[in-house]
């Protein structure tokens, strides 16, 4: 298969270009917002035809979450529009699988949220989020969403690297505490990914939840990132109410993962041991 990535340049595209090396048997594109624009339909059209894409990992999005509220278009643009382009492009062939988040979701819930759960975005983010999947899931395109949450990387800009950097300068930090998820690896997201393309999706559900085992507030996750980069930044434990920023955020978002390990028998990390990987390369690069 010709398999295109985009974003290749963000946290998770770039995992998958490290990963792909044991996938070998492909021929991988990866390609950034500056090497091809997926807002530019004719532009799309014209890549998939030279290249014969019959594959895609879009990890292309506009993930600034804060920003999305002013920059409504723009968010509309990437995550609805570039989804778009890139379905039409492959003429209904191949494969495609769209990287989604938990922010469809309300953050009300108390029990980890379903596939099948209702959805109810509080941000512009969220919404347009919401809307690409609405898009890939009206299209006939072989292929699956895969909703993940609190996505951390060794490349990139996160909230591991920011709580390293910021534990290095500071003697404490107030992190917020009523927010709970599950935080995911890249890599391991990665790695599924790659592994699903290979899968004969055909007879498949179209959404799918990924993120580590485990739950945790954003609080006891920056403690724990502290403890294992042995750093001596005392973290405070703070309120969303504390931390105002332009968008909302999901109180809650947990979310169930059984349906993609009973499909695919996957096997999910637990997010402690992912995160002691992460700061391992880090501390080793």
């Amino acid at each position: 298969m010709n398999i295109l990535i985009t974003g290749a340049s963000g946290q998770l595209g770039s995992e998958i270009q490290i990963e792909s090396k044991n996938f070998s048997q492909h021929n991988y594109f990866f390609e950034t917002s500056k090497s091809l624009d997926i807002t530019n339909s004719i532009k799309v059209k014209k890549y998939f035809k030279d290249n014969s894409i019959d594959c895609v990992i879009n990890c292309a999005a506009y993930t600034a979450v804060d920003k999305a509220e002013s920059e409504t278009e723009l968010a509309q643009q990437v995550n609805v529009g570039g989804v778009e382009n890139l379905i039409l492009a492959l003429e209904g062939k191949g494969k495609f699988i769209q990287i989604s988040t938990d922010y469809v979701f309300n953050g009300q819930n108390f029990l980890p949220y379903k596939e099948s759960d209702d959805v109810d975005p509080i941000g512009v983010y969220g919404k347009t989020k919401l809307k690409g999947e609405e898009v890939f899931l009206d299209s006939k395109v072989q292929g699956l969403i895969i909703r993940t949450s609190w996505v951390y990387s060794s490349f990139g800009n996160n909230f591991v690297k920011t709580m390293l950097r910021l534990g290095k300068d500071k003697d404490n930090l107030g992190v917020i505490f009523d927010q709970i998820g599950s935080p995911t690896y890249a890599r391991d997201l990665a790695r599924v990914c790659l592994y699903l393309i290979n899968e004969d999706l055909s007879n498949k559900s179209k959404v799918y939840h990924y993120s580590n085992e485990g739950v945790v507030s954003w609080y006891d996750f920056a403690k724990n990132i502290m403890e294992l980069a042995n750093l001596n930044c005392k973290i405070n434990p703070i309120e969303t109410k504390d931390y105002p920023t332009p968008a909302k955020r999901p109180n809650y978002s947990v979310m169930n993962k059984s349906k993609i390990k009973e499909d695919f028998g996957i096997e999910i990390p637990y997010w402690k041991d992912s995160l002691k990987e992460c700061i391992f390369k880090l501390e080793n690069k």
